[in-house]
């Protein structure tokens, strides 16, 4: 049986290439007992953790929303051999309450070569898990006439 092409990068007219993550509440929740808030400093910024902060301390729904969202964003720059940059995909939330993904860094990097001008990005949570699906924007290619 012959191999599967690997899928095609980010860009190209049609393409958008999804991403998704799932995230357990009771790893979060392990994880910040065992480390504290600080263990979670390293994959947001202090803005984040400021959108999940209630007056009890961090939501931990919340935390977990914004680890997946930023799992999903950086799946659609379909890069090998890259780590996540976790500091540099920033996910906030808007005035009306939706995450936005700000790229800067390296994504902005990553995304530029893949032909991603942003990443839009959906959230919910329940109980036990938080799951996001991202979708890239892509910049629109040149319309070329074939025509002499």
């Amino acid at each position: 049986m012959p191999a599967r092409p690997a899928a095609p990068p980010a860009g190209g007219l049609g393409w958008a290439n999804l991403g998704m993550d799932i995230v357990s509440v009771n790893r979060v929740r392990r994880l910040l007992a065992q480390y504290g808030e600080r263990f979670f400093e390293r994959m947001l910024t202090p803005g984040e953790l400021a959108d999940c902060r209630t007056s009890s301390g961090l939501d931990v729904l919340s935390l977990c929303g914004r680890i997946a969202a930023k799992e999903a964003a950086f799946k659609t720059l379909r890069v090998r051999g890259r780590f996540l940059p976790w500091p540099d995909i920033v996910v906030r939330r808007s005035e009306g309450g939706w995450p936005l993904v700000e790229l800067h860094r390296a994504a902005a990097e990553m995304a530029a070569e893949s032909g991603i001008t942003e990443i839009t990005v959906s959230i919910s949570h329940d109980v036990d898990y938080a799951v996001a699906v991202a979708a890239p924007i892509i910049a629109p290619t040149p319309y070329v006439s074939s025509s002499s």
